[in-house]
């Protein structure tokens, strides 16, 4: 199956959904590439990139995951081509 590479940024406001954010990031383990989180301590949040290598509908099931979370927002960006 042909994948794709793509970026999640992920920007955590609710420092209670972190705990079901790393559970849903563990269950597709197998997909990323990286992972690079920034605390931001004095606004309480944290700012979150993931990149990814792995098929569309994969990608956008793992975003709609994270969009789910109360307090959380994402953006996918995807690779040229």
């Amino acid at each position: 199956m042909e994948t794709r590479i793509a970026v999640i940024g992920i920007v955590v406001s609710n420092t209670d959904a972190v705990e079901e954010l790393n559970e849903i990031l563990h269950e597709y383990r197998g997909f990323i590439i990286g992972r690079m989180g920034i605390p931001y301590r004095q606004k309480k949040m944290n700012i979150i990139s993931i990149a990814v290598d792995a098929p569309q509908d994969v990608i956008s099931a793992l975003s709609g995951k994270i969009g789910k979370l109360p307090g959380v927002s994402s953006k996918t960006a995807y690779a040229g081509g």
